[in-house]
């Protein structure tokens, strides 16, 4: 008998809230590695394969297009979002999921923006990355699927870097690694996914959703420019917008650390604790504190926490990460920029070098990090910028002496 399901993955906590994960297009449930294991430390997490992505079989959406790229609309395929849509769903019913967190990277996030709009009584929490309301003009995704029908996605090859990530990260395995499965897509699944996103629009519906949402643009993405990601963040009620710099059209595989912060911190974020709810402020810090410092630094500071210190530990967590940094005021952009003045003010460069390393995690560039200690020479004093950029340097070459990795978990001070 023929499964009718899409090929999926399951990690983490069985008993873990339940958070389902969607690809793009030309990808299979590998694009979400790079975020897999901080996800999957305090969800029950769901990736799922497109038709003829990954393991899924084509054979799961129609495939009645015309491969000569005739413009008579009988040629068109008749998929469609609400199908894909309808396979989401029948993996969380097959999880016994009444509800669960949503987050999907451009058609993957377009087919979030369906269910939460369509069926808000299923989607908690909404993440939508690199994916618009509407992706562009529907006869080019036409054109697309006739030519991936006709050529096989081979054809689809060349143009990927530069779109999906710059050239320079296409050469390194993790790029490679998603260029192969772009090849071993099976063409009629792709080109079905072209129909689907040439018949999509969803601007007229995005004000139904009711989901806390947040929406990651990258700002290098030529597929999905970060105009569309703004689109939606002002048509969806209370939604939150952030904009990773450096990154293009798979802003999660290029920046990983940015998008997974974001990601943490909206999946994480409740109301704000209540006076004397210490566990509450002290479990939100420590997911916050996570995803802007690192795994890797909050480990080792955990690891040689000592009687004497674990008072300040605690104090640190709940009050600096569980009140300020947990605050939805200000982006954490803003707050790294805040963080750098006042430590160059005050001369601490060992917590300089740490939060330098942050601010790259929270999507700040280098350059950007340049401008805000050049600021810092007219308000803080010449000597203390001058100490800064020298430990900002030491933090650069430190990073590109050690590649591929993650820049936020190497730091001299444990806070």
């Amino acid at each position: 008998m023929t499964d009718t399901r899409p090929h999926h993955d399951l990690t983490g906590p069985a008993t873990a809230p339940p958070l389902i994960l969607g690809p793009s297009i030309g990808t299979s449930l590998a694009v979400w590695e790079p975020q897999l294991p901080a996800l999957a430390r305090e969800h029950r997490v769901l990736r799922w394969d497109l038709p003829g992505h990954g393991g899924s079989p084509a054979t799961l959406l129609p495939s009645d297009g015309s491969a000569n790229g005739s413009a008579d609309s009988s040629a068109d395929g008749s998929a469609t979002i609400d199908a894909l849509a309808a396979l989401v769903l029948r993996l969380a019913d097959d999880q016994g999921w009444e509800r669960f967190a949503y987050a999907g990277i451009s058609i993957g996030g377009a087919v979030g923006l369906y269910l939460a709009a369509h069926h808000p009584d299923r989607v908690s929490r909404l993440s939508v990355i690199c994916s618009s309301a509407r992706f562009g003009d529907p006869a080019v995704w036409r054109e697309r699927a006739a030519l991936v029908r006709a050529e096989g996605t081979e054809a689809m090859v060349a143009s990927r870097p530069g779109t999906w990530f710059s050239h320079r990260f296409a050469q390194s395995p993790v790029g490679a690694a998603l260029i192969e499965d772009l090849r071993a897509t099976d063409r009629a699944g792709y080109a079905a996914c072209c129909d689907v996103l040439a018949a999509y629009d969803m601007t007229a519906d995005l004000a139904k959703i009711t989901a806390p949402t947040l929406v990651v643009a990258g700002r290098d993405d030529p597929a999905t420019p970060p105009a569309h990601a703004r689109r939606i963040a002002d048509a969806v009620p209370g939604a939150s917008l952030v904009e990773v710099a450096g990154a293009a059209h798979l802003a999660g595989v290029e920046r990983p650390e940015a998008v997974t912060a974001a990601l943490l911190a909206h999946l994480t974020s409740t109301a704000p604790p209540q006076p004397g709810d210490d566990a509450s402020r002290h479990a939100a810090g420590m997911a916050v504190r996570r995803a802007v410092l690192g795994d890797a630094h909050v480990d080792r500071a955990v690891a040689r926490t000592t009687p004497f210190t674990a008072r300040f530990q605690d104090f640190i967590t709940r009050y600096a990460w569980g009140e300020i940094w947990t605050g939805d005021g200000l982006d954490r952009r803003t707050r790294s920029c805040i963080t750098l003045t006042a430590l160059i003010a005050h001369g601490h460069d060992a917590e300089l070098a740490m939060h330098i390393r942050a601010a790259l995690t929270n999507g700040l560039t280098r350059e950007e990090i340049g401008e805000v200690l050049l600021q810092s020479a007219i308000y803080c004093g010449v000597p203390a910028a001058n100490s800064a950029f020298a430990t900002a340097q030491r933090v650069f070459d430190e990073i590109d002496a050690t590649p591929h990795v993650d820049s936020a978990s190497h730091s001299r001070t444990e806070k």
